[in-house]
């Protein structure tokens, strides 16, 4: 599952249409025979019966109204989410249901993966998952006033194929088509039965109005007000500098059970600033409302300002369960210096993380070690039972430690001296074939390049992390040097792959799926616009993602993704970094949220409300 990012059900009252229709192997799909369905979850049963009154991490009391102001550092210049040019605003959503868009369905935050009507009042597919169809609601509009219909979702499936950017012909690759069988009910044909989460992410697709795309050029950027069916609409648009949604009075789904206590402001708006200590005085001098805090050393340091001492900012930690996924240095393996593992591996010796982190960030955060930390996806010890069957089919394709060694990336005694790891890392380069030269920079002994590269972020705060491992290299032989570029470079560089190392995270969810093709798939390597950062090629990773896709239960899924965990830590794509399992949230006290959160999402703009005065 995508974002940012779980089968028995019960109609929703629903009859479905009792219309057959053909596959490519001529096998008909006769859709009377499913039940329709109200939810789905990718395995097992959904939380919520189809009688739910609204989901549990919401205060339905909530009141409605007043504004909540946001910040964003950095820019934008188009309103276009689903293309690869341009920064697309705050707020409009690249997948699934947000502020403007809405999707066939949407998702629970306190279920691993699990999916309920929205647009679509019941869901339709067989137990082999070879298909799946949607009921339309007959009340979904969009913005102004025009029904809803099936062939909405074809044409918004189709030029996402076509003109959208690469994520989606890796997450939706398996579909083989998709038609229109009257206004209200869209099916969907897939080329391989048995994968369980398409369904449910082909249910997260943001639906388009047709009509309003008509006569203009979808793969262009755009700061024109988009169209879409949910509870905001585009307001004042200031290009880099703030958006502004509004409440959309005439919203036709404000009454649905899944919609009770959220979208609780008449007004959300995103404010952009260019730097972030500018950004932080501008919170507590009241420009904008909440934060959640992403630096250690300010959340310890910098809060100490008067708004906060006398009450009028809440300051709060708030323990999570949302998988965090990997943060790190990232290797362009494209980079001939960077193909060599032994490089790779070389280099992750002269990151002092626990000097680092006891320096800048008191100590407060957590070495992460695994592509799916703060999950059970987490892989650790050694391999077993089925996990270590799936590996064993690709032993010749793996690195060894596999399955000899649990992967832990360096540590050290925090006191900044890393000599043993250094030295560890020059034994290791020497063997590879990297010499010293005569101004102490490392020279490959038979194709003559020197062991230099640059490594690039968009973001400032990064760079006390970054330079003293800049230092570390260069005390092993290794020229770096570290440049922050504006977000538009960045952007640029990143879709054509034009960087030697960055600063890259990589977000999962508890239900990984049809997105890792796009994180580590082969055919997304040398696809600009894919988020294959690392060049990723390797034939194991490749069929263990069709595994995963193709999982029969949580269990097997499970089993496959720990084993794909570890090929990817003992391939050394990246050089970890670290993670929080809490929230560091700051705001306004005029705002409350839910006495229960979401165990994975603060949902801070869908659920949290204003006081009245």
């Amino acid at each position: 599952m995508y974002r940012f990012a779980s089968l028995a059900l019960l109609a929703f009252g629903i009859v479905a249409s009792s219309l057959a229709f053909a596959q490519d192997n001529n096998q008909s799909i006769d859709i009377s025979s499913v039940t329709p369905q109200h939810g789905v979850a990718m395995h097992g049963t959904v939380k919520y019966a189809p009688d739910f009154a609204h989901f549990d991490y919401v205060n339905v009391e909530a009141p409605k109204g007043g504004t909540i102001k946001n910040h964003v550092v950095g820019t934008y210049d188009s309103l276009n989410p689903f293309i690869i040019k341009g920064s697309p605003a705050a707020g409009m959503s690249f997948l699934g249901t947000g502020l403007v868009y809405e999707s066939l369905m949407d998702q629970s935050y306190d279920e691993p993966f699990s999916m309920y009507g929205l647009l679509a009042e019941s869901i339709m597919l067989p137990e082999d998952r070879s298909w799946v169809a949607f009921n339309l609601r007959p009340e979904a509009k969009w913005q102004d006033g025009k029904p809803i219909t099936a062939e909405d979702v074809v044409w918004t499936f189709n030029i996402m194929m076509e003109k959208g950017t690469p994520f989606f012909k890796a997450y939706y690759g398996d579909v083989d088509k998709v038609e229109a069988k009257n206004e209200r009910t869209v099916l969907f044909t897939f080329k391989h039965r048995g994968n369980a989460e398409l369904p449910l992410i082909i249910s997260q697709l943001s639906i388009l109005p047709k009509h309003f795309w008509e006569g203009r050029e979808f793969d262009k950027t755009s700061l024109d007000a988009p169209m879409g069916s949910g509870p905001y609409k585009v307001g004042n648009v200031s290009a880099g500098k703030s958006i502004e949604y509004v409440r959309a009075d005439n919203w036709w789904g404000k009454d649905l059970p899944m919609n009770k206590g959220r979208y609780n402001f008449d007004r959300v708006v995103y404010d952009y600033y260019r730097d972030g200590d500018v950004a932080l005085e501008a919170f507590f001098a009241g420009e904008y409302d909440v934060r959640e805090e992403n630096n250690a050393k300010l959340w310890a340091q910098s809060y100490n300002a008067q708004p906060v001492n006398d009450g009028r900012i809440v300051k709060e930690e708030i323990g999570h369960q949302r998988p965090q996924g990997l943060q790190g240095f990232a290797f362009n393996t494209r980079r001939d210096m960077f193909a060599d593992r032994e490089v790779r591996k070389a280099l992750g010796y002269a990151f002092d993380f626990d000097w680092s982190n006891k320096q800048f960030a008191y100590g407060s955060y957590k070495r992460t070690r695994s592509y799916f930390s703060n999950s059970d996806l987490e892989s650790s010890g050694l391999p077993t039972g089925n996990e270590l069957e799936i590996l064993e089919k690709y032993r010749d394709q793996i690195p060894p430690e596999v399955f000899t060694e649990e992967y832990q990336p360096p540590t050290t005694d925090g006191s900044g001296n890393a000599r043993k790891n250094l030295q560890t890392a020059m034994n290791t380069l020497e063997a590879a074939g990297y010499k010293l030269g005569a101004d102490g920079i490392r020279v490959h002994e038979k194709t003559g390049k020197r062991l230099e590269f640059e490594i690039i972020d968009n973001n400032p705060v990064f760079e006390k992390w970054v330079l003293p491992f800049i230092q570390n290299l260069k005390k092993i032989g290794v020229q770096a040097n570290f440049r922050v570029v504006d977000p538009a470079q960045y952007q640029n560089r990143m879709t054509n792959f034009d960087y030697d190392m960055t600063i890259m995270s990589f977000g999962q969810s508890e239900s990984p799926g049809n997105e890792q093709r796009d994180f580590w798939g082969s055919e997304k390597a040398d696809m600009n616009g894919s988020r294959n950062y690392m060049g990723v090629k390797n034939t194991a990773v490749d069929a263990i993602i069709e595994d995963i896709i193709q999982a029969k239960s949580r269990e097997d899924l499970v089993d496959h993704v720990h084993a794909l965990d570890r090929i990817l830590q003992w391939n050394y794509y990246v050089i970890p970094q670290w993670h929080i399992s809490h929230w560091r949230l700051a705001w306004w006290n005029k705002f409350k949220h839910p006495e229960t959160l979401s165990p994975i999402s603060p949902q801070i703009t869908t659920t949290w409300w204003e006081q009245p005065e």
